[in-house]
């Protein structure tokens, strides 16, 4: 069975009947739980490849998880206007259990990048198969009034670290999303006008405080650093399209600095499990240089991230040779276990990988 074909039964089979993704049906720390953000890149692989209901079906899940919330959302916003202070732990979670509640397990939960790109995602598919997913209105503009009211707050980042930073990947994250969620039309009247007013103010910021001197985003607002979540900033979010000279510089520098034979690390001071490349990322990296036109680059890191597969054709979180910090390695063994196989949102960055690249088995 090629990879192309094992993505596909993998996340298939693995699909909540509730519709939700599950980050990872065995590793300890993930099991059980589903992130908007995972989810909805594994959503968009699935989409490429004809699994309409599939992916109808994972953000027919999103709507009503986040529609279920709108009361809460109404509070959070209405304190905010007020000037009250509301705490990270009080915000909508990162990541639900499979049947959509909130987990009873810590985590570092306060994150708004998976609300803006399940918006993108939906829209995207929207798009593609020219019909809009039954019952995700409350959802959409419940998500829409949340990343209005707080894009502006710190947050975690992708990795659920740095709660006290701006992260450059979120904006670009809820940029996309925002313009996704007035582009399906639902939206009020004034709800359109602040979710627009919210996209001019990211841009606004980014453009002032989120690219250094050097020419290239930032991994957060202060500082100089790369990561490799910038990429989606380039390649799907648009914030700087492929072409723009502060995009170029970012898929660059985020090259030069974190690619090594073909896989991607996250960032430089990354210690998690050993701090090992991720194929998920050489997706990232695979589909920037597929849309600049450099198909034999994008070739590349398809072919590496494939080499990471098991025998059995699963794809893990990240691979465990040229580590960052291999010292660091054995403590998470020791804490969680084995590393993250398979990951399904690896697989569903290899299916969007290969549709770009024109790979269907």
């Amino acid at each position: 069975m090629s990879l192309v074909a094992h993505s596909l039964d993998v996340i298939k089979r693995l699909q909540a009947p509730s519709g939700a993704y599950p980050a990872s049906p065995t590793f300890s720390a993930y099991r059980g739980y589903s992130w908007l953000r995972d989810g909805a890149f594994i959503a968009e692989g699935v989409s490429r490849h004809g699994d309409v209901a599939g992916a109808d079906n994972f953000h027919a899940w999103c709507a009503r998880v986040v529609g279920d919330r709108a009361g809460q959302v109404d509070v959070l916003v209405s304190r905010a206007g007020r000037d009250e202070a509301v705490s990270a732990a009080e915000m909508l979670p990162t990541r639900f259990t499979l049947d959509g509640v909130d987990g009873d397990d810590g985590w570092w939960d306060f994150q708004l990048d998976g609300y803006g790109t399940w918006l993108w995602a939906l829209r995207e598919h929207r798009v593609r198969h020219g019909r809009a997913v039954p019952g995700v209105e409350k959802g959409v503009r419940t998500a829409a009034r949340y990343l209005t009211a707080f894009w502006n707050v710190p947050c975690y980042d992708w990795w659920e670290e740095h709660v006290e930073h701006r992260h450059v990947a979120t904006l670009g994250s809820i940029h996309a999303g925002l313009r996704a969620a007035i582009a399906l039309g639902v939206l009020s009247a004034p709800e359109s006008a602040a979710a627009a007013e919210a996209v001019e103010g990211i841009a606004d910021l980014v453009a002032r405080e989120g690219v250094t001197d050097g020419g290239h985003l930032r991994k957060w607002l202060g500082s100089d650093a790369v990561d490799a979540s910038l990429l989606a900033c380039v390649e799907p979010f648009g914030l700087y399209p492929a072409g723009h000279p502060v995009g170029e510089a970012t898929v660059a520098e985020v090259e030069r600095q974190l690619a090594r034979e073909g896989g991607v690390y996250r960032y430089l001071a990354d210690t998690f499990y050993g701090g090992g490349r991720w194929p998920l990322l050489a997706g990232f990296l695979g589909w920037n240089h597929a849309r600049a036109g450099r198909r034999a680059e994008a070739a590349r890191y398809l072919e590496w991230m494939a080499a990471q597969a098991t025998p059995e054709g699963d794809l893990p979180e990240q691979a465990s040779d040229l580590m960052l910090a291999p010292d660091r390695r054995q403590e998470w063994l020791d804490r969680w276990g084995p590393v993250a196989t398979p990951l399904l949102w690896s697989h569903g960055m290899y299916l969007v990988l290969a549709d770009e690249l024109g790979v269907t088995a």
